[in-house]
């Protein structure tokens, strides 16, 4: 008996089989078509794409740093050069966790946490895969212990820089001035292109205006790494431009002994070439090292520089601004000559004070010993012993806005155009000064005052110096510079066409006179005039820092030393050919002839001795 629930349809199931076969080989083709097609995109298609990608994970650009220019002295002596350094630097991308790559590294060296916060701003500001600096300056110990932990320091690396460095110190600190850590600011500004390769810029001095041409040409380098980041192979390499090298005019010899003079002082001194316009020496004091601030400067270190009463930090020579005092009586001398409000021949009697019409109160005459200067009293006796009643009356007859105008041809109540930023440019007051920047009108008490370099006048150190070297060229206007040549080349003195227009024989007058301040015996400067071998010609200054009645005396055991005058002083030398001319100042100095005169005679002996030519006997 056959069981129907036992019978098996064999065409059906070898239709399924079939069916089956089919589809299975159906879905195979396909998956083998989808296999190859990604085969065919990854391997043909794409294949520079994965091959791009995989360079640059194993394959990096990175800028190569040019080097600084150097900065000379007009002798060769380097002022600022670059030295190598190691500084430890992160490369986000290579690292997995930053913070605690920070901690790892804290505990291996000290990192402050103002490295740490610096270095996160440097962050947001870089690039991708490039270096970031976390720490500067790394002693070989704490570059020993990287090396021995570098396997578990992802992303971290010790790389060399070449980093500036100033030999002397402070003695050139307010003049070249310094590089520094590019800020926030700066770097809005900058050209990130530029700029890849640093991340210092010259911060003031010379550093700063001639920060386009010592930064140089930035370069690039192709390398090879390794997973973690480690360079295994330089593939190519364009070599960065270095920086122009600049030679100043400045004289090592000049600034080493104007600053050891007036190091324990507040005070500045400027001297100048007459016939080129070069500054010879530019001394501001009290100083500073300027490479503190290289690889960014302490907070305590700071705080004490900034905190300190003497400030150090400023820059006296071209920023200070004083009463020039009886420093500028020669130039006044010389338009009162010129305008023929006065002859040679022409004297006047100086009780020791003098009255204006309408005025009861006296101008007193601060240089002269009860009893003034006696009867007859010419323009030279004025500038030799510094009477200041001729001036009182000589300014009176010429009038505030001639000698205003004379005064700015040399030099003064205007910025000079020296080659470093920040300069100051003085007052020289006129009427119109007085309307403009007070709002009143000017009176001839004004005028009195300022015929002795006190009221409302004001001059930096640079500018008096500029004064004495327009007087020792007899009118010649030559704009100052700190550059004498780039890459060797030398720039020619910038000279303005215009010459003062002061007849020959008043020069003759006026240098004849500022000689016997220094070398006859009744000069205020005389005491600087044993054993000298050239003829110098000066002027003494003494300007009030406190006014002083007309019924008072001047007594500094009254005062506060900060309270005592300034002492003033200008010179050139030799007076037959004038090579050099100086002024300077002396904060709470007292007197120009005892404090600033003898300090003007170091450095002048200093220059001359390498003038044989110029060796000219006393009279």
């Amino acid at each position: 008996m056959n069981d129907d629930s036992t019978f098996i349809d064999l065409t059906r199931q070898h239709q399924i089989f079939v069916t089956r076969v089919i589809i299975a080989c159906i879905v195979a083709i396909v998956m083998s078509i989808v296999i190859v097609a990604r085969y065919f995109d990854l391997q043909i298609t794409r294949h520079q794409d994965f091959v791009t990608q995989a360079d640059n994970n194993r394959v990096h650009m990175r800028p190569a740093s040019p080097s600084r220019g150097l900065i000379y002295d007009r002798n060769g002596n380097l002022l600022a050069d670059n030295r190598p350094t190691y500084n430890l630097t992160i490369v986000r991308e290579r690292s997995q966790d930053m913070e605690q790559l920070l901690v790892d590294l804290n505990g291996l060296i000290d990192i402050s946490d103002n490295d740490i916060t610096q270095f996160k701003k440097r962050l947001k500001r870089r690039k991708p895969y490039e270096n970031t600096a976390l720490k500067y300056n790394l002693s070989e110990r704490e570059r020993s212990i990287l090396a021995v932990n570098s396997f578990r320091l992802a992303g971290a690396e010790v790389s060399a820089r070449l980093t500036r460095h100033y030999p002397s110190g402070e003695l050139f600190a307010h003049v070249i001035g310094y590089v520094g850590r590019i800020n926030e600011e700066e770097s809005q500004t900058i050209d990130t292109i530029r700029y890849s390769g640093t991340d210092s810029i010259g911060k003031i001095g010379i550093e700063k205006h001639y920060e386009d041409s010592l930064l140089g040409q930035v370069g690039n380098e192709h390398v090879e790494t390794n997973a973690r980041g480690r360079v295994m192979r330089v593939l190519s390499k364009v070599d960065p431009l270095a920086g122009d090298s600049l030679t100043l005019h400045l004289d090592r010899r000049l600034q080493a002994t104007a600053h050891a003079a007036l190091k324990d002082h507040r005070a500045a001194l400027v001297a100048i070439e007459v016939k080129s316009g070069g500054i010879l020496a530019m001394v501001s004091t009290p100083s500073y090292d300027p490479n503190l601030f290289v690889s960014g400067i302490s907070q305590v270190n700071y705080s004490a520089l900034v905190q300190s009463e003497d400030r150090p930090l400023f820059n006296r020579a071209i920023r200070g601004q004083y009463p020039p005092g009886s420093t500028i009586k020669p130039i006044f001398g010389l338009i009162g000559l010129q305008n023929e409000d006065i002859s040679a021949e022409h004297t006047i009697d100086d009780p020791g004070y003098f009255y204006m019409d309408g005025v009861e109160r006296p101008w007193r005459d601060h240089n002269s010993k009860r009893g003034g200067h006696g009867k007859n009293v010419d323009l030279a006796e004025a500038i030799i012993e510094s009477c200041d009643v001729y001036f009182y009356t000589m300014s009176v007859d010429t009038g505030i806005d001639v000698l205003a105008d004379y005064s700015q041809q040399f030099g003064l109540g205007r910025i000079t155009g020296l080659d470093i930023p920040g300069e100051q440019s003085g007052i020289m007051p006129s009427k119109e000064w007085k309307r403009q920047a007070r709002g009143q009108p000017w009176f001839n008490g004004d005028t009195i005052n300022a015929s002795i370099g006190q009221g409302f006048m004001l001059a930096t150190p640079l500018q008096l110096a500029v004064m004495s070297a327009r007087l020792a060229s007899r009118g010649k206007v030559l704009e100052p510079r700190l550059v004498k040549a780039r890459n060797g080349v030398e720039k020619p003195p910038t000279e303005q066409s215009a010459v003062i227009d002061i007849d020959s024989e008043h020069w003759d007058y006026m240098h004849r006179a500022m000689r016997d301040v220094v070398h006859s015996p009744r000069g205020t400067a005389n005491r600087i005039r044993k054993d000298i071998g050239y003829n110098m010609a000066g002027k003494t200054g003494t300007a009030q820092v406190i006014s002083i009645s007309a019924d008072d005396e001047y007594d500094r055991d009254k005062i506060n030393q900060r309270q005592w005058d300034h002492a003033l002083f200008i010179a050139f030398a030799p007076v037959e050919d004038p090579q050099i001319a100086i002024g300077l100042i002396v904060e709470n100095g007292e007197h120009g002839s005892s404090t600033a005169a003898p300090v003007a005679r170091l450095v002048i002996d200093e220059f001359m001795k390498n003038q044989p030519d110029q060796q000219l006997g006393q009279r």
